[in-house]
């Protein structure tokens, strides 16, 4: 059994895209996820499955919530290492002491061509940011919800993305540890 983790974006957002948690665990259940975990309503999961094709089990469970709820989200699957590497090679480690102002977003994939010049230029004097193999950090010590550069990212990055702060992701990586 192969241990994921799944990251689901614009879920149970402003009233859309609705999914209670334990509805999705049972319908992970449902396709042969076990150990079926979640952490808050905004779709982290950990689970262990058969599959060893992240590709093919992220469109898989993308297809069965469009099945059951009637829209298909986009699912980001990493692996336990890929969600501790990128917590080890998070570039801010001091702004770990206010985790809802560090933000990791999981690309896609690699960004071909990233407008890293207009990234720059989107960020206040405050915001750093940094990108590291598939992973976009993202410190706004002055608030994530009104950030420019949080909200022209993913355009310039040319990749999507989902995001979580480093307070989501330490509860994600206890959720592994608990295994």
């Amino acid at each position: 059994m192969t241990t994921w983790v799944a990251l689901f974006r614009g879920i149970n957002v402003g009233g859309k895209n609705k999914l209670p948690m334990a509805a999705l665990r049972s319908t992970l259940e449902a396709i042969g996820c076990q150990t079926v975990r979640t952490y808050i309503q905004s779709g982290n999961v950990v689970f262990t499955c058969e599959s060893t094709s992240k590709a093919k089990l992220a469109q898989r469970i993308a297809r069965v919530v469009d099945e059951s709820f009637g829209f298909l989200p986009q699912v980001t699957l990493l692996t336990p290492d890929e969600l501790r590497v990128a917590v080890t090679n998070n570039p801010f480690p001091d702004a770990t002491a206010f985790p809802k102002t560090l933000h990791f977003f999981f690309l896609s994939g690699t960004p071909d061509d990233p407008d890293l010049a207009t990234i720059a230029d989107l960020a206040t004097e405050t915001e750093r940011f940094e990108l590291i193999g598939d992973v976009f950090y993202l410190h706004t010590p002055d608030g994530f919800g009104t950030s420019k550069l949080a909200k022209g990212v993913e355009r310039k990055l040319g990749v999507a993305t989902t995001a979580r702060n480093h307070s989501t992701i330490e509860k994600i990586a206890s959720l592994l540890d608990s295994e």
